[in-house]
C-alpha cells in the first residue's frame, strides 16, 4: 500500500539564483524609471536655480548661481527664514513625507509601506526642497531627487500588477536614476540603491537598477551635462608606506562621521523640546543658516562648486577652517529642524574641508588630492556604504588612479564608525520611530543547510499492518513510554504510507471504524508532504508551512525508505548553527 508523496510545488532547489523570465519585465520597465530619474533632477536642478536666483538677485533664470562670492546684506537672514516658512507649511499642510533627507523616507515606504509612496510626495518634495535650497539651505540635491525618484518609481509600478518585491525594485530603480541624473554616477547609484536600499543581491533587482541607471546617465548630457562632474587627474604616485596614511585619513573620517551624526540628533531632540509645532521649525533652523550665510556665503545652497574648488586643491587653509566651521552648524541645525534637503553634498564639503587642512600635515600629495579622499572617507562612514563611496569618488573625478587610496580610507572610516555608533545617520531616524534595521548582508543558513543535517534519526514508527484498535490502544497507553503527537506510518518494506496523529485517532474513534481496519487501510492514498536528506532546509521549511504540517518524513529519493523525521523545532538548529559558527573559536593548528 502506497501514499502519493507530495512535494507542494517544490521547484530545483540547485540553481544559484531563483531569478525568472519576470526580471526581463522589470528591466523593460526600468527603462521608464531611468527616463522619470533623468527627468526629475533635471526639473529639481532648475527649480533650485529658479528660486535660488529670484531670492538673493531677484532675476528670473535657471541658470544655477554661485553663493560663495554674493555679498550679502544683513536682511538676506530673512530669506532662509521665509523658505523654512514654506517649507514647514508644505510639511503640515502638503505631506509629513518631505521632512529630512530623503533616504530614510524611502527606506520606510519599502520597509512598512509595501514600496507605495503617495503621488503627492512625488510633487511635493521636489518643490520644498527647491525651496529649502533655493533659499540658502545647505543641503544637496541628491537626498530629495532620491525620494523623488524612488516615487516616480513606485508609482509607475502602482499602475501594473506586481509583487511588493517588484515594486521594491523599481522604487529603487527610479532612486538610483534620479542619483546618476544629478551626479553621474550610475555605478555608484547601484551600489547605493544595494548596500542601503535593496536589502538584497539579487539578479531581479539588480538587472533592473543597473538598466535604469544607465538609461538616466544616456539622458544626462541632454539635460544636464558632461559627465565627470568634478573631472581631475591629479593623483600622485604613493609611496610604500603611503597606504597607511590613508587609512589614518579614514579614521579620522569616521570620528568626524560619528560627530556629525552624534550632533545632528542632539540638536534634533532640542528642537523636539520646543513648545512649538514642528511647522515652525524649519524656520528657526532658517535663522542660523541665514547668519552662517553673513559669515560665510559659501556654505549657503548645493556647494558643487565649493567641492570642485576643494578637489582642485584652490581653497585655502583659512577658508577651508571656515567652511568646515560654518557648514557644519548650519547643516546639522537646518537638517535637524525637519526641513527638506540631501546630505551626500554636504558630507563632501566637510570632508574636503577636513582633508584640506590635514593636507598641510601630510608628507605627500596635495590639498586636492587629500580633501577627496576624506570627502569619501566621510560619506562612506556616516552613510555606511564604503564601496559606494569609493566608486563614487572615482566616477565623480574620472581617476581610476585613486581607487586604493580611497576604498582604505573608506574601509578605516568605516570600521571606526561601525564600532563608535549603533547606527548610522540613515537608520537612527528609523530607530527612533521603532523600525531596527540590519544591514549585515549573509547567506541565509537556511540555504545552506541540507535536511540530512537537522533530521532526527532513527525514528520511531508505527506498521500499516496494526489495527485501529491497537493504535488507539497505543496512544491512549498510560506506559511511560515517551509518546509523540504524531508517527510516521510505513510498510513491510520501510517505505512511508502516511503520517497519524494522536488527535486523528482520538477523532476517528468517535466516528467509528470497521472491525479488524488497519492504519495503512485508514489511511488509504491520501497524500503525504516527504522531504529528502540533501533538501535545502529552507526549501523544506517553506513547504511545510504551505502545507501547513509540523512534523514531515525524510526518505531516502531512490528506494524511498524512511530516513529520518524533521519536526519544527528541528528548523531551529539551523539558526542555532549559524550562531555557534559565528561565536565557537578554535586553533585548528599549532607550531608546537
Amino acid at each position: 500500500m502506497k501514499s502519493s508523496a507530495s512535494s507542494h510545488g517544490a521547484k530545483d532547489t540547485l540553481r544559484d539564483f531563483t531569478a525568472d523570465r519576470r526580471v526581463l519585465v522589470l528591466s523593460a520597465m526600468a527603462l521608464v524609471t531611468g527616463t522619470f530619474g533623468a527627468f526629475a533632477a533635471w526639473v529639481l536642478l532648475k527649480l533650485i536655480a529658479l528660486v535660488t536666483n529670484l531670492a538673493y538677485y531677484h532675476v528670473l533664470s535657471t541658470h544655477m548661481p554661485d553663493l560663495s562670492d554674493a555679498h550679502l546684506a544683513p536682511s538676506s537672514i530673512l530669506i532662509p527664514v521665509i523658505g523654512g516658512l514654506v517649507v514647514g507649511v508644505i510639511g503640515r499642510f502638503g505631506s509629513e513625507k518631505i521632512r529630512g533627507h530623503g533616504i530614510p523616507e524611502a527606506l520606510e515606504a519599502i520597509l512598512i509601506g509595501q514600496s507605495r509612496i503617495q503621488p503627492k510626495v512625488a510633487f511635493w518634495k521636489p518643490l520644498s526642497s527647491a525651496i529649502a535650497i533655493g533659499t540658502g539651505g545647505p543641503f544637496g540635491a541628491e537626498g530629495p531627487i532620491i525620494m523623488t525618484g524612488g516615487a516616480l518609481g513606485s508609482l509607475f509600478a502602482q499602475f501594473f500588477k506586481l509583487s511588493t518585491a517588484e515594486r521594491k525594485t523599481l522604487l529603487a530603480a527610479g532612486a538610483a536614476a534620479g542619483m546618476t541624473g544629478i551626479f553621474g554616477t550610475p555605478v555608484a547609484a547601484v551600489l547605493l540603491a544595494i548596500e542601503i536600499m535593496l536589502f538584497e543581491w539579487k539578479p531581479r533587482s539588480f538587472v533592473p537598477v543597473v538598466v535604469s541607471a544607465v538609461v538616466a546617465i544616456a539622458w544626462r548630457p541632454w539635460l544636464v551635462g558632461a559627465w565627470p562632474l568634478f573631472a581631475q587627474q591629479r593623483a600622485p604616485v604613493l609611496p610604500w608606506w603611503g597606504l597607511s596614511v590613508c587609512a589614518l585619513v579614514g579614521v579620522i573620517a569616521g570620528l568626524q562621521s560619528a560627530l556629525t551624526t552624534g550632533a545632528l540628533y542632539w540638536v534634533e531632540e532640542r528642537y523636539e523640546q520646543l513648545p512649538l509645532h514642528w511647522m515652525w521649525w524649519p524656520a528657526l533652523g532658517g535663522v542660523v543658516v541665514g547668519i552662517g550665510g553673513l559669515i560665510d556665503p559659501a556654505a549657503l545652497g548645493v556647494g558643487y562648486d565649493n567641492i570642485q574648488a576643494l578637489i582642485s586643491g584652490n581653497v585655502l587653509l583659512h577658508a577651508a577652517l571656515v567652511l568646515l566651521i560654518v557648514k557644519s552648524i548650519v547643516w546639522v541645525v537646518s537638517l535637524a529642524s525637519g526641513t527638506s534637503g540631501g546630505t551626500l553634498a554636504p558630507l563632501l564639503m566637510m570632508g574636503g574641508a577636513v582633508g584640506v587642512l590635514e593636507a598641510h600635515v601630510l608628507p605627500f600629495g596635495g590639498a586636492g588630492f587629500w580633501a577627496l579622499i576624506a570627502m569619501a572617507a566621510v560619506l562612506g562612514g556616516t552613510l555606511r556604504c564604503p564601496l559606494t563611496a569609493t566608486v563614487f569618488a572615482v566616477e565623480l573625478t574620472g581617476d581610476l588612479r585613486i581607487m586604493p587610496a580611497v576604498i582604505i580610507a573608506c574601509a578605516a572610516s568605516f570600521a571606526v564608525t561601525v564600532l563608535l555608533m549603533r547606527r548610522s545617520i540613515l537608520t537612527e531616524r528609523l530607530a527612533r520611530r521603532g523600525r531596527h534595521l540590519t544591514y549585515e548582508y549573509t547567506v541565509d543558513p537556511f540555504e545552506v543547510m541540507r535536511v540530512r543535517d537537522i533530521m532526527a534519526y532513527p525514528v520511531h514508527t508505527l506498521v500499516a499492518s496494526l489495527s485501529m484498535n491497537d493504535a488507539l490502544a497505543f496512544f491512549e497507553s498510560g506506559s511511560d513510554v515517551k509518546r509523540h503527537r504524531s508517527y510516521p506510518v510505513v510498510d513491510d518494506g520501510g517505505c512511508v504510507v502516511g503520517m497519524v496523529s494522536r488527535a486523528e485517532v482520538l477523532r476517528w474513534s468517535r466516528d467509528g471504524w470497521p472491525d479488524e481496519e488497519t492504519l495503512g487501510e485508514r489511511l488509504g492514498s491520501s497524500e503525504l508532504l516527504v522531504g529528502h536528506p540533501e533538501d535545502r532546509a529552507g526549501d523544506l521549511a517553506d513547504r511545510m508551512i504551505a502545507a501547513d504540517v509540523g512534523r514531515v518524513p525524510i526518505v531516502d529519493r531512490t528506494s524511498g525508505m524512511l530516513v529520518g523525521l524533521v519536526a519544527r523545532r528541528d528548523l531551529l538548529r539551523v539558526r542555532a548553527h549559524a550562531g555557534q559558527l559565528e561565536r565557537e573559536r578554535a586553533r585548528l593548528m599549532s607550531l608546537c
